[in-house]
């Protein structure tokens, strides 16, 4: 189910992906350590939210700042929206919390349209010694989209 390094390389080249593997020496845990290797304004975390659909992963703007759940959840129609816990999120899709990829969890994902505002976005590759950077339309077309939070 988890894509090694290698397999989510070959997948993206595969797929005609614009994109990059980025190499750093320790984990990138907060947006300071993040603004080491790239502008954190294009950082894209992935969160892995508990919907009443069962688990979607979350690709938001990092200029989004701290998420709204509440308002979140009625812009786009959830009933149920939370975190997911940490063993779920590993138990279905091999990933610890903070390294979860851009593409290549296998969830229905929520893409945040603020993001293609950017050349390319930095996110993470389930590896937590590398971030991918890739252009964000890579990202819709390879991942499962069920709905886009709009632009404010």
């Amino acid at each position: 189910m988890m894509l090694s390094l290698n397999e989510l390389n070959d997948f993206l080249k595969s797929n005609n992906s614009d994109f990059e593997l980025l190499t750093h020496d320790t984990p990138i845990v907060s947006t300071h350590d993040a603004a080491k290797y790239f502008d954190i304004k294009k950082a894209a975390p992935t969160f892995v939210m508990d919907t009443e659909q069962g688990l979607v992963a979350f690709t938001v703007s990092s200029g989004r700042g701290k998420i709204d759940f509440k308002s979140m959840k009625q812009n786009l129609g959830f009933s149920k929206l939370k975190m997911a816990s940490s063993d779920v999120v590993h138990r279905m899709t091999g990933y610890e919390i903070g390294s979860i990829p851009l593409i290549g969890h296998h969830l229905p994902c929520v893409f945040d349209d603020c993001l293609l505002d950017y050349d390319y976005i930095y996110g993470g590759s389930g590896d937590s010694f590398h971030t991918l950077k890739i252009a964000p339309r890579d990202i819709i077309r390879l991942n499962h989209v069920i709905k886009r939070i709009v632009k404010k």
